[in-house]
């Protein structure tokens, strides 16, 4: 095991994993077994990648993610600050992808708001933005832009709900089970904390 001691920066990296040069790795950072971050990746503060992670290149991770074990972040995808991606779950960066034809010029941006929880196995096809503090259930398959507080379940996915910011589900009164915040639709069906 080894760590990396650069003045008040200090993150962790198992002997097993990769870091390729250049990347810049916030402090309290830990990459686990296997993993491998490659050239011109930007990882925030306080991250955490499991067992057999690839992030990159090109990729930005925000402060506070939680990346578990078998995800591949490839280039075109942002994670904001607080995401959490589940066991397995996927990431496109080509709609039409080929073995023999190169397609790296045709890569589509994936961007993965504040505070959104992606289960285990779910799919997010490329191209689409999810909004803060969405939900996508385990097995989901994402294929268009998810707004914020959304539960998305399904092959497609479709919206079957809210969720809070604390990742309790709502009810038709709007309130968080787990805070009591009081939630509110505006007038373009976007979910809004009350004030």
């Amino acid at each position: 095991m080894r760590s990396n001691k650069q003045g008040e920066n200090c993150f962790f990296v198992h002997e097993s994993a990769y870091i390729d040069d250049p990347c810049e790795i916030g402090a309290g950072t830990k990459i686990w077994h296997f993993s491998h971050i490659l050239p011109n990746v930007i990882i925030g503060s306080n991250c955490s990648f499991g067992q057999n992670v690839v992030v990159g290149p090109n990729v930005k991770v925000g402060n506070n993610c939680k990346v578990q074990n078998n995800v591949s972040l490839y280039t075109g995808v942002e994670l904001e600050d607080g995401v959490f991606c589940g066991p397995s779950c996927v990431f496109t960066n080509v709609n039409n992808p080929r073995a023999e034809i190169n397609r790296k010029s045709e890569f589509r941006s994936t961007l993965v708001k504040k505070g959104t929880t992606i289960g285990a196995n779910a799919t997010i096809v490329c191209g689409h933005t999810i909004g803060e503090y969405a939900f996508i259930a385990a097995g989901a398959v994402i294929t268009q832009d998810v707004k914020p507080y959304a539960l998305m379940a399904g092959v497609p996915a479709c919206q079957i709900g809210w969720m809070s910011e604390e990742g309790g589900k709502l009810d038709d009164d709007l309130v968080c089970p787990l805070s009591g915040q009081q939630y509110r639709l505006n007038n373009e069906n976007q979910l809004q904390k009350e004030t």
